[in-house]
């Protein structure tokens, strides 16, 4: 795939209306949707495009509730510059990202295998739950006895 930086350019603009805002939501949705399996091809995901397309509806249902048009104006620019990297093949290796340290602990996943960044947005389903219950925590915290070594 060719990068193209024109081919997803597009200037800044912001909503007069709150149905036109819900317009440009519904066709940012629709490049996300129609965009998911060459995503996938891109990045070499082990992914369907399904599971992709999950995860964006999950993204855009998070924001459902904000009825601002100047946040949802924001929103969007964020949403459009995150597809334009992503289509463009601007995302760097996971382990580039030193945010995404937390990740690979959790995940256990070696740098070194070359998983995309793309990959970030299924870590939560990922992670272990967390504890419920102040004792389950402290439980969960202390220490294995394999694992801490007396000093000597």
């Amino acid at each position: 795939m060719t990068t193209i930086p024109s081919r997803l350019a597009r200037l800044t603009s912001s909503s007069g209306s709150w149905p036109v805002a819900q317009a440009r939501a519904r066709s940012l949705y629709r490049q996300w949707y129609r965009g998911a399996p060459e995503i996938v091809q891109i990045y070499a995901l082990n992914v369907p495009a399904h599971a992709i397309r999950a995860k964006v509806r999950e993204m855009f249902d998070r924001n459902a509730q904000v009825t601002d048009v100047e946040a949802v104006d924001i929103l969007l620019l964020k949403g459009y510059q995150e597809y334009q990297e992503t289509i463009n093949c601007w995302k760097m290796d996971r382990s580039v990202f030193v945010s995404l340290h937390a990740a690979q602990i959790y995940l256990k996943i070696d740098p070194g295998v070359g998983n995309s960044h793309v990959m970030r947005f299924f870590a939560a389903e990922e992670l272990p739950a967390r504890p419920a219950t102040f004792l389950d925590a402290f439980y969960a915290s202390r220490d294995d006895a394999g694992e801490v070594q007396p000093t000597a």
